[in-house]
């Protein structure tokens, strides 16, 4: 009876943490995808960005379909976000091609992350159910991964103006439609 007690209890646990362990998994591939750029294997970088979109996804449809959602669980995706999203991506396309404008390329890289973090920092203070203000950065880091793929068709400075012009749709006050 003891042991039964005892494995439940472990059960609900494990189930209990479910979706915070997809959202570490989310991180990891984050850190995996920074870890292939600094090797300079930019597309095992992409690779692992869009890996950490599909786990980023199921968090939050397996947290609220178990019913698990917490405050902890909220921060720990922000965080996890803020890393496969944001720093991954701005220094996938930072060693692609923004590396190349010196100075202005770093700045526009750190601009992307810091954007990211306001918006993941006033989405965790906020209470809008059913939309987001802002550009998600999900959404903005997975544009900024995507345009990696067109580094050899489109010109440098294109690429300084989309890092620039996802930062600012980051921060920015319109309202995007949860989906």
């Amino acid at each position: 009876m003891v042991i039964l007690q005892h494995l439940d209890q472990t059960i609900k646990r494990i189930r209990n943490q479910t979706a915070n362990l997809l959202t570490i998994i989310n991180l990891s591939l984050g850190a995996f995808s920074i870890l292939f750029v600094l090797q300079g294997d930019l597309y095992m970088s992409l690779f692992f960005i869009c890996l950490a979109a599909i786990f980023d996804r199921f968090d939050g449809i397996v947290a609220r379909k178990l019913n698990i959602t917490s405050d902890l669980g909220k921060q720990l995706d922000s965080l996890s976000d803020l890393i496969s999203f944001g720093v991954a991506p701005a220094l996938l396309l930072y060693s692609a091609i923004l590396f190349d404008f010196g100075t202005p390329g770093a700045i526009f890289t750190i601009i992307f992350i810091a954007c990211g973090a306001i918006r993941l920092a006033r989405f965790n203070i906020s209470e809008h159910k059913g939309y987001f203000i802002g550009l998600p950065i999900t959404a903005g880091g997975c544009l900024l991964t995507i345009s990696f793929l067109l580094v050899d068709t489109i010109s440098g400075p294109i690429f300084m103006f989309i890092i620039l012009s996802l930062s600012i749709l980051m921060i920015s006050t319109f309202k995007v439609k949860k989906v």
